[in-house]
C-alpha cells in the first residue's frame, strides 16, 4: 500500500469532486514517467478521463505511437504522474497567478484487447471530435483491424488538486 504525502498548503487543497471536474474539462495534460537512465520524462498529451462509478478515482486514457520513449518508460516502470493545469491567469502587480491544477498518481498499462482499445480510443474521440462520431468510430475500427493502435490507461491511485491563494480569496 502506497503512502501519500499530505499537501503542505492544505487550505489550498480542493476536494476530489472538483479534481474530477477539472480532469473532465481539461484539454491537455502532462504525463510524467521515469525515463532513460532514471531521468524524469514528461510529455504533453491529449486524454480522456473515465469515471468508474465504483468509488475509485477513475482512469485516464490516451493513445499514441506503439514505440518510443513514453511506451518504453511505461513498460519499464508503470508508476506515473499526470498533471493538468485548469486555470492560469497572470497577476503582474501581485507577482502571482490565479491557478488551479490537479496531479494524479497511478499505474499505467498498455491496453491489449480490442475492446479495451476501442473504449479508450473512442473516449478520446468523443472528447475531441464531438459531432464527428462516424469519423472517429471508423478510424478506431480501422486502426484496430490494422493493429496499429496503441492506447495507455492510467488507473488513478491518488490525486490532489490545488488552487492559488488568489483563487482562494475569490471563493471567500
Amino acid at each position: 500500500m502506497e503512502v501519500w504525502r499530505d499537501m503542505r498548503r492544505a487550505k489550498q487543497q480542493i476536494p476530489e469532486e472538483e479534481c474530477r471536474d477539472i480532469l473532465k474539462r481539461a484539454t491537455s495534460g502532462v504525463l510524467g514517467v521515469i525515463g532513460d537512465n532514471g531521468y524524469p520524462y514528461t510529455v504533453p498529451l491529449s486524454f480522456a478521463y473515465l469515471e468508474d462509478g465504483d468509488g475509485c478515482h477513475g482512469r485516464i486514457v490516451f493513445h499514441g505511437a506503439k514505440t518510443g520513449h513514453k511506451v518504453d518508460a511505461v513498460r519499464q516502470n508503470p508508476k506515473v504522474s499526470f498533471t493538468v493545469i485548469d486555470r492560469d491567469e497572470i497577476m503582474p502587480k501581485e507577482r502571482t497567478t490565479k491557478f488551479s491544477s490537479v496531479i494524479a498518481f497511478g499505474r499505467a498499462r498498455i491496453l491489449s484487447t480490442d475492446e479495451e482499445l476501442r473504449q479508450a480510443a473512442n473516449a478520446v474521440g468523443a472528447k475531441y471530435s464531438a459531432g464527428f462520431e462516424d469519423l472517429y468510430l471508423q478510424e478506431t475500427e480501422d486502426a484496430i483491424r490494422q493493429q496499429c493502435l496503441c492506447c495507455i490507461e492510467i488507473t488513478i491511485e491518488h490525486m490532489t488538486g490545488k488552487i492559488g491563494k488568489e483563487v482562494l480569496k475569490e471563493r471567500s
